[in-house]
Protein backbone atom coordinates (compact mmCIF):
# COMPACT_ATOMS: atom_id res chain seq x y z
CA UNK A 1 0.00 0.00 0.00
CA UNK A 2 3.03 2.66 1.03
CA UNK A 3 4.57 1.36 -2.59
CA UNK A 4 1.72 2.11 -4.19
CA UNK A 5 0.64 5.75 -2.47
CA UNK A 6 4.70 6.71 -2.95
CA UNK A 7 4.18 5.85 -6.95
CA UNK A 8 0.76 7.88 -7.38
CA UNK A 9 2.68 10.69 -5.16
CA UNK A 10 5.57 10.49 -8.20
CA UNK A 11 2.76 10.53 -11.25
CA UNK A 12 1.03 13.65 -9.86
CA UNK A 13 4.01 15.54 -9.51
CA UNK A 14 5.56 14.01 -12.69
CA UNK A 15 2.41 15.66 -14.30
CA UNK A 16 2.11 18.52 -13.07
CA UNK A 17 5.94 19.34 -13.93
CA UNK A 18 5.54 18.45 -17.42
CA UNK A 19 2.38 20.87 -16.87
CA UNK A 20 4.65 23.33 -16.05
CA UNK A 21 6.65 23.12 -18.48
CA UNK A 22 4.39 24.03 -21.62
CA UNK A 23 1.26 25.73 -21.43
CA UNK A 24 -2.18 27.19 -23.79
CA UNK A 25 -4.34 29.87 -23.23
CA UNK A 26 -7.18 31.60 -24.72
CA UNK A 27 -7.25 34.82 -24.70
CA UNK A 28 -8.72 38.03 -26.23
CA UNK A 29 -10.52 41.73 -26.40
CA UNK A 30 -14.23 42.86 -27.06
CA UNK A 31 -14.16 46.42 -27.32
CA UNK A 32 -17.19 48.32 -28.85
CA UNK A 33 -18.63 51.90 -28.53
CA UNK A 34 -21.76 54.55 -30.07
CA UNK A 35 -20.06 57.75 -32.10
CA UNK A 36 -20.95 60.16 -33.96
CA UNK A 37 -19.13 61.24 -36.60
CA UNK A 38 -19.77 64.84 -38.49
CA UNK A 39 -20.36 66.11 -42.30
CA UNK A 40 -19.42 62.20 -43.59
CA UNK A 41 -19.61 61.53 -46.89
CA UNK A 42 -22.30 59.10 -48.04
CA UNK A 43 -23.65 57.42 -51.39
CA UNK A 44 -26.32 59.81 -51.12
CA UNK A 45 -25.40 62.35 -49.79
CA UNK A 46 -23.63 64.03 -46.34
CA UNK A 47 -24.13 64.84 -42.98
CA UNK A 48 -23.59 63.35 -39.56
CA UNK A 49 -23.94 59.98 -38.49
CA UNK A 50 -24.54 57.96 -35.31
CA UNK A 51 -22.63 54.13 -35.48
CA UNK A 52 -21.61 52.07 -33.25
CA UNK A 53 -17.74 51.73 -34.19
CA UNK A 54 -15.49 48.02 -33.02
CA UNK A 55 -12.40 47.93 -31.61
CA UNK A 56 -11.19 51.52 -30.83
CA UNK A 57 -8.99 51.35 -27.63
CA UNK A 58 -8.31 47.88 -28.70
CA UNK A 59 -9.13 45.68 -32.37
CA UNK A 60 -11.44 42.92 -30.85
CA UNK A 61 -9.98 40.01 -31.36
CA UNK A 62 -9.31 36.54 -29.47
CA UNK A 63 -6.61 34.45 -29.82
CA UNK A 64 -4.46 31.14 -28.80
CA UNK A 65 -0.77 31.62 -27.21
CA UNK A 66 1.52 28.96 -25.71
CA UNK A 67 5.03 27.70 -25.04
CA UNK A 68 6.81 24.79 -24.25
CA UNK A 69 9.89 24.78 -22.31
CA UNK A 70 12.43 22.94 -23.78
CA UNK A 71 15.63 23.17 -20.80
CA UNK A 72 18.22 25.51 -20.78
CA UNK A 73 16.46 28.84 -21.18
CA UNK A 74 15.11 27.62 -24.53
CA UNK A 75 11.06 27.60 -25.00
CA UNK A 76 9.31 27.04 -28.38
CA UNK A 77 6.32 29.84 -28.97
CA UNK A 78 2.99 30.66 -30.93
CA UNK A 79 0.56 32.93 -31.35
CA UNK A 80 -2.27 32.61 -33.17
CA UNK A 81 -4.76 35.88 -32.84
CA UNK A 82 -8.10 36.45 -35.28
CA UNK A 83 -9.82 39.92 -35.48
CA UNK A 84 -13.49 40.50 -35.98
CA UNK A 85 -16.32 43.35 -35.18
CA UNK A 86 -18.26 42.71 -32.51
CA UNK A 87 -21.50 44.30 -33.79
CA UNK A 88 -21.93 42.58 -36.67
CA UNK A 89 -19.66 39.31 -35.79
CA UNK A 90 -17.91 39.86 -38.94
CA UNK A 91 -14.32 38.55 -39.27
CA UNK A 92 -11.58 40.88 -39.68
CA UNK A 93 -8.24 41.37 -41.94
CA UNK A 94 -10.18 40.57 -45.21
CA UNK A 95 -11.61 37.09 -43.57
CA UNK A 96 -8.85 35.67 -42.78
CA UNK A 97 -8.52 33.54 -39.79
CA UNK A 98 -6.12 33.99 -37.64
CA UNK A 99 -5.43 37.90 -39.48
CA UNK A 100 -4.34 39.77 -36.79
CA UNK A 101 -1.49 37.11 -35.99
CA UNK A 102 0.01 33.91 -36.88
CA UNK A 103 3.32 32.81 -35.79
CA UNK A 104 5.66 30.47 -33.99
CA UNK A 105 8.96 29.90 -33.31
CA UNK A 106 12.06 29.84 -30.26
CA UNK A 107 12.35 31.75 -27.53
CA UNK A 108 15.64 32.05 -25.34
CA UNK A 109 16.41 34.13 -22.33
CA UNK A 110 20.07 34.87 -23.59
CA UNK A 111 20.32 35.10 -27.22
CA UNK A 112 16.50 36.27 -27.65
CA UNK A 113 13.47 35.21 -29.98
CA UNK A 114 13.12 33.81 -33.34
CA UNK A 115 9.74 33.79 -35.07
CA UNK A 116 8.03 33.01 -38.49
CA UNK A 117 4.59 33.98 -40.03
CA UNK A 118 2.27 36.85 -40.35
CA UNK A 119 3.61 39.41 -37.48
CA UNK A 120 3.52 42.78 -37.08
CA UNK A 121 6.83 44.27 -37.67
CA UNK A 122 9.39 45.78 -35.28
CA UNK A 123 8.07 49.41 -35.34
CA UNK A 124 4.96 47.95 -34.21
CA UNK A 125 6.33 46.11 -31.58
CA UNK A 126 9.25 48.69 -30.46
CA UNK A 127 7.94 52.04 -31.18
CA UNK A 128 4.09 51.96 -30.51
CA UNK A 129 3.80 51.73 -26.77
CA UNK A 130 5.87 55.30 -26.97
CA UNK A 131 2.67 56.72 -28.84
CA UNK A 132 -0.64 57.57 -27.79
CA UNK A 133 -1.97 54.80 -29.53
CA UNK A 134 -0.91 52.74 -26.52
CA UNK A 135 -3.79 54.08 -24.73
CA UNK A 136 -6.36 55.39 -26.57
CA UNK A 137 -5.69 53.48 -29.86
CA UNK A 138 -7.44 54.94 -33.03
CA UNK A 139 -8.53 58.19 -31.43
CA UNK A 140 -5.28 59.35 -31.59
CA UNK A 141 -3.67 57.63 -35.14
CA UNK A 142 -2.06 59.58 -37.41
CA UNK A 143 -5.07 60.16 -40.65
CA UNK A 144 -5.75 57.68 -42.73
CA UNK A 145 -2.72 55.70 -40.71
CA UNK A 146 -0.65 56.12 -43.38
CA UNK A 147 2.69 55.47 -41.09
CA UNK A 148 1.34 52.26 -39.32
CA UNK A 149 0.44 54.14 -36.34
CA UNK A 150 -2.30 52.04 -34.98
CA UNK A 151 -1.22 48.84 -36.77
CA UNK A 152 -3.59 48.65 -39.42
CA UNK A 153 -0.86 46.78 -41.50
CA UNK A 154 0.90 43.47 -40.90
CA UNK A 155 3.51 41.18 -42.98
CA UNK A 156 2.97 38.00 -44.37
CA UNK A 157 5.97 35.36 -44.75
CA UNK A 158 7.88 36.88 -42.33
CA UNK A 159 11.63 36.08 -40.70
CA UNK A 160 11.55 38.17 -37.56
CA UNK A 161 14.18 38.52 -34.74
CA UNK A 162 13.76 40.49 -31.17
CA UNK A 163 17.01 40.72 -29.14
CA UNK A 164 17.05 40.39 -25.50
CA UNK A 165 16.97 43.87 -23.12
CA UNK A 166 20.26 44.59 -22.29
CA UNK A 167 21.10 47.75 -20.20
CA UNK A 168 17.61 49.09 -21.17
CA UNK A 169 18.41 48.44 -24.88
CA UNK A 170 16.46 46.30 -27.43
CA UNK A 171 16.64 45.41 -31.41
CA UNK A 172 14.22 43.76 -33.57
CA UNK A 173 14.41 42.99 -37.26
CA UNK A 174 12.23 42.04 -39.81
CA UNK A 175 12.56 40.11 -43.21
CA UNK A 176 9.68 39.01 -45.64
CA UNK A 177 10.21 36.86 -48.06
CA UNK A 178 8.55 38.17 -51.30
CA UNK A 179 8.03 34.39 -52.96
CA UNK A 180 8.83 35.81 -56.60
CA UNK A 181 10.23 33.61 -59.10
CA UNK A 182 13.40 35.33 -60.19
CA UNK A 183 13.06 38.25 -58.73
CA UNK A 184 13.91 38.32 -55.10
CA UNK A 185 13.04 41.56 -54.25
CA UNK A 186 9.58 41.68 -55.72
CA UNK A 187 6.73 42.06 -52.60
CA UNK A 188 9.55 41.98 -49.93
CA UNK A 189 9.51 43.94 -47.02
CA UNK A 190 12.54 44.63 -44.18
CA UNK A 191 12.53 46.43 -41.09
CA UNK A 192 14.48 47.30 -38.47
CA UNK A 193 13.76 48.92 -35.23
CA UNK A 194 15.59 49.72 -31.53
CA UNK A 195 14.35 50.79 -28.21
CA UNK A 196 15.91 52.24 -24.71
CA UNK A 197 14.51 52.70 -21.36
CA UNK A 198 16.07 54.34 -18.73
CA UNK A 199 13.93 55.28 -15.77
CA UNK A 200 11.04 57.60 -16.88
CA UNK A 201 12.68 58.07 -19.99
CA UNK A 202 11.83 55.54 -23.10
CA UNK A 203 13.08 55.95 -26.94
CA UNK A 204 12.39 54.44 -30.12
CA UNK A 205 13.14 54.69 -33.88
CA UNK A 206 12.84 52.50 -36.81
CA UNK A 207 13.13 51.68 -40.84
CA UNK A 208 10.45 49.94 -42.74
CA UNK A 209 10.71 49.15 -46.52
CA UNK A 210 8.33 47.57 -48.59
CA UNK A 211 8.01 46.62 -52.31
CA UNK A 212 4.93 46.24 -54.37
CA UNK A 213 5.37 44.57 -57.88
CA UNK A 214 1.52 44.56 -59.01
CA UNK A 215 0.84 41.27 -58.04
CA UNK A 216 2.34 40.52 -54.74
CA UNK A 217 3.15 41.92 -51.75
CA UNK A 218 4.10 40.87 -48.57
CA UNK A 219 2.65 44.12 -46.50
CA UNK A 220 -0.92 44.76 -45.80
CA UNK A 221 -0.65 48.70 -46.81
CA UNK A 222 -0.67 47.77 -50.54
CA UNK A 223 -4.18 46.31 -49.80
CA UNK A 224 -7.81 47.59 -49.14
CA UNK A 225 -7.03 45.28 -45.90
CA UNK A 226 -4.51 47.63 -44.82
CA UNK A 227 -6.37 50.88 -45.93
CA UNK A 228 -8.16 53.03 -43.43
CA UNK A 229 -9.11 55.99 -45.49
CA UNK A 230 -10.01 56.31 -49.25
CA UNK A 231 -9.76 59.90 -49.27
CA UNK A 232 -6.17 60.41 -47.49
CA UNK A 233 -4.32 57.58 -48.79
CA UNK A 234 -6.51 55.33 -51.24
CA UNK A 235 -4.66 56.39 -54.33
CA UNK A 236 -1.53 55.82 -53.04
CA UNK A 237 -1.79 51.90 -51.90
CA UNK A 238 -0.84 50.92 -55.56
CA UNK A 239 3.21 52.31 -55.13
CA UNK A 240 5.79 50.27 -56.06
CA UNK A 241 7.81 50.79 -53.19
CA UNK A 242 6.94 51.83 -49.55
CA UNK A 243 9.34 54.15 -47.30
CA UNK A 244 8.18 54.33 -43.39
CA UNK A 245 10.79 56.39 -40.76
CA UNK A 246 9.54 56.27 -37.17
CA UNK A 247 10.92 58.02 -33.87
CA UNK A 248 8.86 58.48 -30.61
CA UNK A 249 10.01 59.12 -26.87
CA UNK A 250 8.20 59.40 -23.98
CA UNK A 251 8.95 61.17 -20.43
CA UNK A 252 7.24 59.90 -16.95
CA UNK A 253 6.80 62.96 -14.38
CA UNK A 254 5.08 61.53 -11.52
CA UNK A 255 1.09 60.71 -12.69
CA UNK A 256 2.45 62.64 -16.19
CA UNK A 257 3.65 61.17 -18.80
CA UNK A 258 4.75 63.48 -21.67
CA UNK A 259 5.22 62.41 -25.74
CA UNK A 260 6.40 63.24 -28.98
CA UNK A 261 6.48 61.35 -31.96
CA UNK A 262 7.87 62.07 -35.93
CA UNK A 263 7.25 59.88 -39.23
CA UNK A 264 7.90 60.01 -42.59
CA UNK A 265 6.07 57.63 -45.12
CA UNK A 266 7.48 57.67 -48.95
CA UNK A 267 4.96 56.65 -51.50
CA UNK A 268 6.97 55.71 -54.54
CA UNK A 269 5.90 55.18 -58.38
CA UNK A 270 2.06 55.10 -57.73
CA UNK A 271 -0.37 54.43 -60.67
CA UNK A 272 -1.75 58.38 -60.25
CA UNK A 273 2.06 59.48 -60.67
CA UNK A 274 3.91 56.48 -63.40
CA UNK A 275 7.38 56.84 -63.71
CA UNK A 276 7.48 59.28 -60.87
CA UNK A 277 10.33 58.50 -58.81
CA UNK A 278 9.79 61.63 -55.93
CA UNK A 279 6.54 59.95 -55.36
CA UNK A 280 4.54 61.70 -52.48
CA UNK A 281 5.65 62.02 -48.74
CA UNK A 282 3.59 62.45 -45.62
CA UNK A 283 5.53 63.83 -42.55
CA UNK A 284 3.70 63.78 -39.71
CA UNK A 285 4.68 65.62 -36.09
CA UNK A 286 3.02 64.37 -32.75
CA UNK A 287 2.32 65.20 -28.90
CA UNK A 288 0.83 64.19 -26.04
CA UNK A 289 -0.10 64.57 -22.62
CA UNK A 290 -1.25 62.15 -20.13
CA UNK A 291 -2.67 62.71 -16.93
CA UNK A 292 -3.23 59.61 -14.30
CA UNK A 293 -5.80 61.22 -11.68
CA UNK A 294 -5.93 58.52 -9.31
CA UNK A 295 -5.88 54.72 -9.55
CA UNK A 296 -8.97 54.38 -11.74
CA UNK A 297 -9.31 57.23 -14.19
CA UNK A 298 -6.89 58.17 -16.75
CA UNK A 299 -7.08 61.47 -19.09
CA UNK A 300 -5.25 62.67 -22.05
CA UNK A 301 -4.82 65.32 -24.82
CA UNK A 302 -3.12 64.88 -28.38
CA UNK A 303 -2.43 67.13 -31.36
CA UNK A 304 -1.54 65.39 -34.72
CA UNK A 305 -0.16 67.37 -37.80
CA UNK A 306 0.36 65.73 -40.64
CA UNK A 307 1.69 67.41 -44.23
CA UNK A 308 1.99 65.82 -47.84
CA UNK A 309 4.10 66.90 -50.57
CA UNK A 310 5.43 65.37 -53.98
CA UNK A 311 3.26 65.10 -57.27
CA UNK A 312 0.83 68.11 -56.62
CA UNK A 313 0.19 67.19 -53.39
CA UNK A 314 0.32 69.63 -50.27
CA UNK A 315 -2.31 68.80 -47.94
CA UNK A 316 -2.11 69.92 -44.10
CA UNK A 317 -4.07 67.76 -41.85
CA UNK A 318 -4.70 69.19 -38.49
CA UNK A 319 -6.21 66.88 -35.62
CA UNK A 320 -6.81 67.70 -32.11
CA UNK A 321 -7.83 64.79 -29.68
CA UNK A 322 -8.98 63.80 -25.99
CA UNK A 323 -9.62 61.14 -24.03
CA UNK A 324 -10.45 59.72 -20.56
CA UNK A 325 -10.58 55.78 -19.43
CA UNK A 326 -12.31 54.50 -16.26
CA UNK A 327 -11.83 51.37 -15.16
CA UNK A 328 -14.07 49.10 -13.61
CA UNK A 329 -11.63 46.30 -12.63
CA UNK A 330 -7.82 45.12 -14.27
CA UNK A 331 -10.19 44.10 -17.05
CA UNK A 332 -13.14 46.08 -17.97
CA UNK A 333 -13.05 50.12 -18.71
CA UNK A 334 -15.47 52.47 -19.83
CA UNK A 335 -14.16 55.37 -22.15
CA UNK A 336 -14.79 58.65 -24.04
CA UNK A 337 -12.97 60.23 -26.85
CA UNK A 338 -13.39 62.81 -29.25
CA UNK A 339 -11.75 64.61 -32.00
CA UNK A 340 -11.55 67.25 -34.25
CA UNK A 341 -9.83 67.84 -37.55
CA UNK A 342 -9.67 70.44 -40.60
CA UNK A 343 -7.34 69.83 -43.50
CA UNK A 344 -5.81 72.63 -46.19
CA UNK A 345 -4.37 71.90 -49.65
CA UNK A 346 -4.49 69.63 -52.44
CA UNK A 347 -4.39 65.58 -52.34
CA UNK A 348 -4.54 62.84 -55.22
CA UNK A 349 -8.18 61.58 -55.70
CA UNK A 350 -8.07 57.68 -55.69
CA UNK A 351 -10.74 57.27 -58.27
CA UNK A 352 -9.71 59.41 -60.70
CA UNK A 353 -6.02 60.18 -60.00
CA UNK A 354 -6.71 63.67 -60.48
CA UNK A 355 -5.66 66.54 -58.06
CA UNK A 356 -8.58 67.61 -55.84
CA UNK A 357 -8.83 69.48 -52.64
CA UNK A 358 -8.37 67.50 -49.37
CA UNK A 359 -11.23 66.19 -47.24
CA UNK A 360 -10.82 65.45 -43.76
CA UNK A 361 -11.06 61.73 -42.02
CA UNK A 362 -10.14 61.39 -38.62
CA UNK A 363 -7.67 59.21 -37.62
CA UNK A 364 -7.95 55.62 -38.91
CA UNK A 365 -11.55 54.94 -38.68
CA UNK A 366 -12.14 55.43 -42.44
CA UNK A 367 -15.28 57.86 -42.17
CA UNK A 368 -14.01 60.13 -44.73
CA UNK A 369 -15.67 63.50 -44.56
CA UNK A 370 -17.49 65.63 -47.74
CA UNK A 371 -15.58 68.83 -46.77
CA UNK A 372 -12.19 69.71 -45.21
CA UNK A 373 -13.24 69.45 -41.37
CA UNK A 374 -14.66 66.80 -39.22
CA UNK A 375 -15.73 66.47 -35.65
CA UNK A 376 -16.07 62.79 -33.70
CA UNK A 377 -17.83 62.01 -30.18
CA UNK A 378 -17.26 58.68 -28.89
CA UNK A 379 -18.59 56.90 -25.82
CA UNK A 380 -17.23 52.49 -25.15
CA UNK A 381 -16.46 50.05 -23.51
CA UNK A 382 -13.64 47.33 -23.55
CA UNK A 383 -13.29 43.89 -22.09
CA UNK A 384 -10.39 41.94 -21.74
CA UNK A 385 -10.45 37.93 -21.00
Amino acid sequence: MKLKSLSLAALVVASSAAHAQSSVTLYGTIDTAVAYFSNQKGANGSGGTVQMVSGTLTGDNWGLKGNEDLGGGLSAIFNLQSGFNVNNGAAGQGGRIFGRTAMVGLADKSYGTVTLGRQYDPLVDLIQPLTEDDTYGSAFATPGDIDNYDNSSRVNNSLKYTSPTYAGLQVSAMYAFGGEAGETSGGQTYAIAAAYNHGPLALAAGYLRANNNGTSSTYDGFTSTGLDSTAINGAFISATTLQIIRAAGTYVIGPVTLGAAYSNVDYGNYAAAPGSNNGTRFNTAQAFVNYQLNAAVELGVGYDYTKGSGNNVDAGYNQVSVGADYALSKRTDLYALAAYQRVSGNTIDAGTGQVVEATASIADFGNDAATNSQTMVMLGIRHHF
